[in-house]
């Protein structure tokens, strides 16, 4: 389903030094300087798994996701997905897949929920019967009901993001990209949040790629773990796996001491 070979992608970085001077200089001999966000990333995916793609701040996990949602476009390298070139066809390409992020919203923020679905029924152009089906469906699951008469604005944040769940889905994705999704949540939300994200894979085989530091949202969703550092895949196998040698310490310690071995904390 998803296929990735060596992909690359740099920026360049405008650097400039602190005080008046220096300001000055930096408008008439700008200095650069080039961050490789990606250097050779590879790794393929197949349909209904849910992967933790984790790794510190700064470590290319975003870089990736753009790059797989067809945002971004790769210096060089292979990136298909169901057989689509995501930047090259991407219209086609955004029709199945869904994005959620944790700090974003899908959402108009002065409306009503409700008319937000609407107005995503009518980009995606989803029939009403299905749109309907699917719209019950997904709010019953989520206990949004109470909700689509407000608008985002008013929402609180455990309750923004089941709507944000029910958006991303209601065009029937089997690609989901979760960026955060229960950052700042409640311990009841989160679990929530957890269990229709586990029941929409078992179910209807939904992919699943979860990008996040809340190791305990790593530990209960995903099969499989892809660490990633400065750039490199760094690990691919399971979590459990991956945290062995530090395990009797917890999760949430053990990762850390991980990434400070592995000089990417």
């Amino acid at each position: 389903m998803i296929e990735i070979r060596e992909l690359r992608k740099s920026y360049r970085i405008r650097e400039r030094r602190a005080g008046p001077g220096a300001a000055l200089a930096s408008l008439v001999r700008p200095a650069w300087r080039e961050v490789e966000a990606l250097a050779g990333v590879s790794f393929s995916l197949s349909p209904g798994e849910i992967v933790g793609y984790i790794g510190p701040n700064g470590a290319g996990k975003s870089t990736t996701i753009k790059v797989m949602s067809g945002i971004l476009v790769p210096d060089s390298g292979v990136c298909v997905i169901k057989g689509r070139v995501p930047w090259k066809e991407r219209k086609a390409h955004v029709a199945g897949i869904g994005a959620v992020f944790g700090q974003r919203t899908q959402l108009w923020w002065d409306v009503p929920v409700a008319e937000s679905f609407e107005l995503l029924r009518a980009i995606y152009r989803i029939e009403r019967g299905t749109f309907r089906k699917r719209h019950d469906e997904l709010v019953e699951a989520l206990g949004a009901g109470g909700l689509l008469g407000s608008p985002a604005r008013s929402l609180s944040l455990g309750q923004r993001m089941r709507c944000e769940l029910v958006a991303s889905l209601l065009h029937g994705p089997d690609l989901l990209f979760l960026d955060e999704p229960t950052i700042g949540l409640d311990a009841v939300s989160k679990l929530a949040v957890r269990d229709f994200i586990a029941r929409e894979n078992r179910e209807r085989g939904l992919t699943v790629i979860l990008t996040t530091h809340d190791v305990h949202d790593i530990e209960a969703l995903a099969t499989r773990v892809i660490l990633i550092g400065r750039g490199s895949i760094l690990f691919d196998g399971g979590f459990s796996e991956l945290l062995a040698p530090h395990r009797e310490k917890g999760v949430e310690r053990a990762l850390a001491e991980l990434y400070g071995e592995l000089g990417i904390a």
